[in-house]
């Protein structure tokens, strides 16, 4: 057997296709929904740690600084098979998003917290001047300056919690990952896994030369 029949067979990839579809459509689901609340989570643990009381401020460093450190892996298999012994069982999805959440939100943080910071303070001192209360300040002065500063770092996080998916393959969710394996082993033939990553070139490319053209654009910044 050829390199050609061994890993591009065309008759099994046209057979296992609908399976890494099927797979390709829960790792989007996950990957869209995990990367929808860590903005939310990340923005809101930048404006704790900057504004909140002192305990609150370092809480919400220690939680920053632990969700960047502990392996994903690792907090992926603790919240799904850890977690049961307390009495919480959540599904494949459930855990994988959570992980996901937890450390996306922590490095979303980090990357909110050092856009907000990049605002001049002149902005902050002209609004408390037109009598501008917190909450309108930061959402019609601060927060869309600080947007714009923090887009390509924020996509290049979005990024890898899309490539991230693939390790929700260890708790049996059937992702793009897991639905390749499975399809592999059905086949007999390594095609499916070359598909597979073909699958995630074809839509992660783009968004990397996306990533690329926004730092350019708005003169660089620094993601995961």
């Amino acid at each position: 057997m050829d390199i050609v029949d061994t890993f591009f067979n065309t008759e099994v990839l046209l057979r296992t296709w609908p399976m890494l579809m099927k797979g390709l459509w829960i790792t989007l689901q996950l990957g869209v929904l995990s990367i929808i609340a860590g903005l939310a989570l990340g923005l809101g643990l930048a404006l704790l740690r900057l504004y909140a009381a002192k305990p609150v401020q370092w809480l919400t460093r220690v939680y920053i600084d632990i969700f960047r450190s502990i392996p994903l892996l690792v907090l992926l298999i603790v919240v799904y098979y850890a977690l049961p012994f307390l009495g919480l069982r959540l599904s494949p999805f459930a855990s994988a998003m959570t992980a996901l959440t937890m450390v996306s939100g922590a490095y979303a943080a980090e990357i909110f917290r050092a856009g907000i910071q990049a605002v001049p303070n002149g902005q902050f001192e002209a609004s408390a001047a037109l009598g501008m209360n917190y909450r309108r300040t930061m959402a019609d002065v601060i927060l869309p300056q600080a947007v714009k500063i923090v887009i390509p770092p924020l996509t290049n996080n979005s990024i890898n919690v899309i490539k991230d998916t693939a390790l929700a393959s260890v708790v049996a969710m059937p992702d793009l990952l897991k639905q390749a394996t499975q399809a592999q082993a059905l086949a007999a033939n390594p095609s499916p896994l070359i598909g597979a990553a073909i699958i995630y070139v074809v839509i992660l490319w783009p968004l990397v030369a996306y990533v690329s053209r926004l730092e350019r654009r708005f003169g660089g910044g620094n993601g995961r």
